[in-house]
């Protein structure tokens, strides 16, 4: 594989891009969790630079996470204070280290692709809804916000979209169309395409800036507002800038709520985690794989760190990780790049970030969401056969109406069900019609042959015609079940002997003490 060096250019701009994405919605984020506007800052910069070099993931991003926000705004409020709950979070950075020790990382695996591929494809269903109200200059939703329901009075992402239509912006709707066209001519005309020195999410977002600029400028009714720009705290001085950081309260650390909150947090992060780290090992172009014990070792030490100086708990975003692959990224550099670039932003030029109509952002992210929830993917799936396409659409369906963790646990349950059911099915199904006699029946076990297996080769012997050979082959196999090792000793001794079948062992280990059966019966 290339060094990161040869790809240090495009992964640069790449975290440039990210960064774009990722400043909205940190705030965003902070807002809906009821946490100070900094927080979110903080927790970027930590997900980007800190989490970005412990990583294995070359190409997932992290920060704050929509998922978490209900979390955090309910345990800020049973806590009582903001730096009790930071507390919580520095305490959920040390659980998540210890499920890194305890190799916790590796139930990763038992994520199956078709809920992976529904859970991307999902989430990009979700940008798209979630940004369109925003692309047309309704910003009433924070946008840090991906759940269907978005309050208490059950308003959710239909009707914010139906609402967004009665408040629609004119000044807003040209800079969308303005900065999809660039993006789009970046995608398709040659020239742009090829042209890496500077990347279209930036000549996009730029282009709204100096549109609504000029609006302003020139007294129009098209200019967009501050509320509907970008809304990053500026410090007057770096003692304000200082006074941003909080220090967790430490006494809380006996506190039992703390706890639970931090245990709820450490789960819920690392689910999310693993399951975007899945994914992005799915996106990426190279085909490398994560280890996703060092991923939680790493998002442990960056929360630790988070609630030590007053930020959000963070995990492994989507919403950042595919704007970062669909950017051009393939290493680890341009994570790190957009938590340096969020740092020296908040820092240097907050006042230049706040000009960026939110309508630009969202033609961004308008591109992230329909690259990952393309026709192809819909179609890509429906080929893969009913056993790939149900589990992948309940996932799709279940994820946009409810949440990532509940969409997820829907999808899986679906895809356990149906692969119990092909387990289920027989592996080799007799047709007493085509059986000619003095045929052998030929019984092949596979590498591996669980309890799973147990329903459809009990069904096949008890198909089994009177008076017929049956072979069963284990040569190939390394591992065979108790309970199927028992079904098979039981129809050797009892069921074979009724039906008077003459039974044919290859390849049983001799410790499976299935030799020493009636005459009729025969290994090697």
């Amino acid at each position: 594989m290339k060094s990161y060096s040869s790809f240090l250019k495009t992964d640069i701009l790449a975290g440039l891009v990210v960064f774009l994405v990722a400043l909205p919605l940190c705030l965003g984020i902070a807002l809906a969790s009821g946490a100070p506007l900094f927080a979110g800052i903080i927790a970027g910069v930590i997900g980007g630079i800190v989490v970005g070099v412990l990583s294995n993931s070359q190409l997932s991003v992290s920060g704050p996470a929509a998922g978490l926000t209900a979390i955090v705004l309910a345990a800020i409020t049973s806590l009582g204070s903001y730096e009790v709950f930071l507390m919580a979070v520095m305490l959920a950075g040390v659980l998540q280290i210890l499920l890194s020790v305890a190799k916790a990382g590796t139930i990763s695996n038992y994520f199956p692709s078709n809920v992976i591929e529904g859970m991307l494809t999902a989430i990009g269903v979700i940008i798209i809804l979630k940004q369109l109200p925003h692309a047309i200059g309704y910003d009433a939703d924070n946008e840090g916000d991906f759940f269907f329901i978005e309050d208490k009075t059950g308003h959710n992402t239909f009707s914010a979209i139906i609402d967004a239509v009665n408040y629609t912006h004119l000044g807003a709707v040209i800079v969308t169309l303005v900065s999809l066209g660039i993006l789009i001519s970046f995608n398709k005309i040659a020239f742009l395409k090829n042209l890496k020195a500077v990347p279209g999410a930036l000549i996009a977002v730029v282009a709204g800036m100096v549109i609504n600029e000029m609006f302003k400028a020139t007294g129009s009714n098209l200019a967009i507002q501050q509320e509907h720009l970008v809304n990053l705290p500026v410090p007057a001085s770096f003692n304000d800038f200082i006074g941003q950081f909080s220090m967790p309260d430490f006494s809380a650390i006996g506190n039992p709520q703390v706890w639970v909150t931090a245990a709820t947090i450490a789960v819920v992060a690392s689910i999310e985690t693993l399951l975007c780290v899945e994914a992005s090992d799915k996106l990426d172009p190279l085909k490398r794989y994560s280890n996703t014990n060092t991923e939680l070792f790493a998002q442990g030490a960056g929360n630790m760190l988070s609630g030590l100086i007053g930020g959000l708990p963070m995990t492994s975003v989507i919403v950042r990780t595919s704007a970062n692959i669909n950017s051009g990224a393939r290493t680890k550099i341009s994570t790190i790049a957009h938590g340096v670039f969020l740092l020296l932003a908040v820092i240097s030029i907050p006042t230049i970030l706040n000009k960026i109509p939110l309508a630009s952002l969202a033609a961004v992210l308008l591109m992230v969401g329909y690259k990952l929830a393309s026709p192809k993917v819909f179609k890509h799936m429906w080929e893969s056969g009913k056993y790939q396409f149900v589990p992948f659409i309940v996932t799709v369906i279940a994820v946009v109406f409810t949440d990532l963790l509940k969409g997820v646990a829907i999808g899986l349950v679906v895809s356990i069900f149906y692969i119990l059911r092909a387990n289920l099915k027989l592996a080799y199904f007799f047709k007493k019609e085509e059986y000619q006699a003095g045929e052998t029946i030929t019984i092949e076990l596979a590498q591996e042959v669980s309890f799973l297996n147990k329903a459809a080769i009990k069904q096949t012997l008890n198909h089994l015609p009177e008076g017929s050979k049956l072979e069963i082959d284990a040569s190939k196999t390394f591992y065979i079940d108790y309970d199927v090792l028992e079904l098979i000793r039981d129809f050797i001794n009892t069921g074979s002997r009724e039906k008077n079948i003459q039974v044919h062992l290859t390849g049983f280990k001799e410790e499976y003490q299935l030799f020493t059966s009636p005459s009729h019966v025969s290994s090697h």
